[in-house]
């Protein structure tokens, strides 16, 4: 608190002087919170008390388990809105179910609910003044009435389905037994509810039904004689008489064209064979002749005679001429047989084509009558559908008054409600709680008198001090320009300066940093690098030598054949496997040509490891289009190691170009992986070609690339192709792993 003006100074509260006064007054303040206490102690002990019981109940869908249909699928029942459960609350307030309460119990005789009956002096005296209305004009239901729902309490409980039922009354007993009547009345009211409902919908559904029987008679009667004039018989469920008619000439048609077709043309085979003078020995239609077998038999009895003689008698001589001509004679009756066979086949065909026209006609015939069956289907259909939606009305009608019919009996329909916690005799008052009340009391009578006290020490001065202990002294009555005032203040000392920081306590570790990594290391405390930053800088750093750089320099150099030589053996081959399926991504068509020790390459993409491949290639026992096979994770092919022997394969390496240079001209790029192999080995397979040699490498050493790159220089090969065998995105997840 402050104020200014022309003979005031600026005055703030002192706490301290408050706190002091209050002490100063302690056996005041605690004898008026004695008293208090005493007689709050007191007036809560006369009061007479009263005691309070809750019951509460539950609301959801209640319905027997024996009225449900046994084929009907069990579906959820729709659970109370919050709307629902504010229209229970107000049911179980409501005038009627206090009174039926009130009547079942005997309220009115209770001088409790009708305390109007006996008067106090006061009351009369008011009455008389006219002040007050004589409560005995209301009827003795009205009074009883009134009292009740003064006592009664009915509430949701907060975020639940759950309504309490809570009751105050003198008498414990009553205060446990009426909430409990109460939920009684309520579930019989909602079960004498459920029953009634159920009643007339019984009454309503009775003359229903028996005219929605007569209409199915009827519907069902006029589709049976309509079925019957139409001669829409039917033979299943879904087909009439017609339709699988049709059927059955269809299929029947189409297997006698069959047997047509292959009569012909066994027949037609066997003239061809005949008139072009060739043996029909191998013609199944021939073959399966009994006669035709029968003198292949003879011919090689005769044949195997003719074999015997001919190593003891001459051809001149009459046996072997008998036999020779008896074997001539044969081969005759084995070409009329044949020729037997297809006349008796192009009888076969002749007598197809007849049941053919004659099933064709037959078809013609059923399609006509087909077509006027559809017609006369359609009006057939409307009658069904009409019949059976006047089935499926009569059915739900019949399903509903079994099920109405079922719920009659009182228990049949219970009430959407149950009793969850029944109310139990209090044992213990409710009101008034006379120690809360006398410590409450007591509380508030000891905060009061402080307050009471500090404001008369504000009030009277004593608790205001000058702000900042400036001392105001009186002027002389001159004139208010001329006031002299006089002030006493303390004057702080201001802070010293922090002397600046000198480069020799500057730590040695910074002051070792060079020029550019004190600049880096400037940067990064100044714009707070962050490190996903840091990682992107590496990646861009590391992607000159990943495999997607390295595929985007083949397909810009435009290199047609390629050897990748992996140091570090299968690791190295498998990149070379990533960098084939990579090119094929970006649409480059690309084949491997699997020349490692290991078969890594054939393993990652081939389909089996027995495959044919380069192996079997150089040593000519697999055709060039048998040793090409696609991978099985991408679209690009694979030459697999093959089956042969390595040793006996090296010796034919020199086709390794020749076969290389004619896989160019059909592939975008071929790739051969030859895995850790020496510079003159590669030399001798490429015959020193303009190819791109490509390092895979997936952990380089610095010291073993120098020692390649020397070797490949001094064969001819000056430009090597590093691939590290890592993508960006392989290498930002591992630096977040690591982290």
């Amino acid at each position: 608190m402050s104020s200014v003006g022309n003979g005031h100074q600026d005055v703030d509260i002192d706490l301290a002087q408050l706190f002091r006064a209050v002490w100063q007054r302690k056996a005041r303040i605690l004898a008026v919170t004695a008293l208090a206490g005493g007689l709050a102690f007191a007036g809560a002990s006369i009061i007479a008390p009263s005691f309070s019981s809750e019951t509460r109940i539950l609301i959801e869908p209640r319905e027997p388990s024996f009225t449900a249909q046994a084929n009907a699928p069990v579906t959820a029942d729709a659970m109370p809105d919050e709307l629902n459960i504010v229209s229970q609350v107000q049911l179980l307030q409501s005038v009627d179910l206090i009174k039926q309460v009130a009547r079942d119990m005997k309220l009115y005789e209770l001088e409790e609910f009708d305390p109007d009956t006996n008067p106090s002096a006061v009351s009369d005296l008011l009455v008389m003044l006219g002040l007050k209305k004589n409560p005995l004009d209301l009827a003795p239901e009205d009074r009883v009435l009134k009292a009740f729902q003064e006592k009664l309490q009915v509430y949701q409980v907060e975020k639940s389905r759950v309504i309490g039922i809570q009751f105050t009354s003198k008498d414990p007993k009553l205060a446990a037994a009426i909430p409990n009547a109460i939920a009684d009345v309520y579930r019989s009211l909602q079960s004498g509810a459920k029953l009634d409902s159920n009643s007339e919908a019984a009454r309503w559904l009775e003359p229903e039904i028996a005219n929605l029987r007569e209409k199915v008679r009827e519907a069902e009667k006029k589709v049976a004689e309509y079925r019957a004039s139409a001669d829409l018989m039917p033979v299943s469920e879904t087909t009439n008489f017609s339709s699988q008619q049709l059927s059955d000439i269809s299929a029947e048609l189409a297997r006698v064209r069959g047997e047509r077709a292959n009569a012909e043309a066994k027949a037609e085979n066997v003239r061809a064979a005949l008139k072009a003078g060739k043996s029909t020995e191998t013609l199944e239609s021939v073959t399966g002749s009994e006669i035709i077998q029968r003198l292949k038999t003879t011919e090689s009895e005769i044949r195997g005679k003719i074999a015997d003689l001919s190593t003891s008698l001459l051809e001149g001589h009459p046996q072997m001429k008998a036999l020779r001509a008896q074997l001539a004679g044969i081969r005759d009756q084995i070409t009329t047989e044949s020729a037997k066979v297809a006349a008796s086949l192009e009888n076969e065909a002749a007598v197809s084509r007849s049941r053919e026209t004659q099933l064709i006609q037959q078809l013609n015939t059923v399609k006509a009558d087909s077509a006027r069956a559809g017609a006369d289907e359609v009006d057939l259909k409307a009658l069904e559908r009409e019949a059976t939606a006047q089935r499926q009305l009569l059915e739900t009608y019949l399903a509903r008054y079994r099920e109405a019919t079922t719920r009659l009996e009182k228990d049949a329909s219970p009430a959407d409600a149950r009793v969850i916690s029944k109310a139990v005799e209090p044992r213990e008052a409710s009101f008034p709680k006379v120690l809360p009340i006398t410590i409450v009391a007591a509380l508030a009578a000891l905060v009061l008198s402080a307050v009471i006290v500090m404001i008369v020490e504000l009030f009277s001065g004593r608790a205001l001090r000058p702000v900042g202990g400036s001392v105001v002294l009186p002027s002389a009555p001159v004139e208010p320009q001329a006031a002299e005032v006089i002030e006493v203040a303390a004057v702080a000392a201001a802070p010293q300066a922090k002397p600046a920081v000198a480069r020799n306590d500057i730590p040695a570790s910074l002051l070792s940093v060079q020029p550019d990594e004190e600049l880096a290391v400037a940067m990064e405390q100044t714009l707070d690098l962050a490190p996903e930053d840091e990682e992107a800088e590496d990646v861009a750093t590391g992607d000159e030598f990943s495999i997607e750089s390295v595929a985007d320099y083949l397909v810009e150099s435009g290199a047609r054949i390629a050897f990748a030589i992996s140091p570090s053996g299968d690791d190295g081959s498998t990149a070379t496997v990533m960098l084939a399926r990579h090119l094929d991504e970006i649409g480059r068509k690309v084949v491997v040509i699997d020349m490692t020790g290991s078969a890594c390459p054939t393993w990652l993409m081939a389909a089996r490891k027995d495959l044919p491949g380069i192996t079997d290639l150089l040593c000519g026992v697999a055709p060039f289009s048998e040793t090409i096979h696609p991978d099985r994770l991408s679209g690009a092919d694979i030459v697999p190691q093959g089956n042969s022997d390595v040793r006996q394969a090296m010796r034919g390496a020199d086709r390794l170009s020749m076969i290389a240079d004619a896989l160019a001209d059909a592939y975008d790029l071929v790739l051969v992986e030859c895995g850790p192999a020496n510079a003159e080995g590669v030399s001798r397979l490429s015959r020193n070609g303009a190819h791109e040699i490509i390092l895979s490498a997936p952990k380089p050493d610095e010291q073993e690339l120098v020692e390649i790159m020397a070797a490949f220089e001094k064969v001819g090969y000056a430009d090597l192709v590093l691939m590290t065998g890592e993508t960006p995105a392989a290498r930002k997840t591992g630096r977040r792993d690591a982290a």
